[in-house]
């Protein structure tokens, strides 16, 4: 397996394991030195209207990571928004 694809899978099985989301899509992957960089794309609940015990709906929202030589995350965040 190419260490891409083990990048975006490592991306892919910590938001699956700790972020209430679906529909992931990783949107870039880059590799800065010695340590991958990753945006991901995904939908969560809005959680306002959760609160509120109305219908909620799905708010898209960007999440960047670092991750090291050994697919391990070594940070996340999520972001305000995304351009390119």
């Amino acid at each position: 397996m190419s260490k891409i694809i083990k990048v975006r899978s490592a991306v892919n099985s910590f938001l699956q394991e700790n972020i209430n989301c679906h529909g992931i899509t990783v949107i870039k992957l880059e590799k800065v030195d010695n340590v991958w960089e990753a945006v991901a794309e995904v939908y969560e609940e809005d959680s306002f209207l959760k609160s509120m015990n109305l219908p909620t709906k799905n708010d898209r929202v960007f999440y960047s990571f670092k991750i090291d030589e050994q697919y391990e995350i070594i940070s996340f965040e999520r972001m305000k928004e995304y351009t390119q």
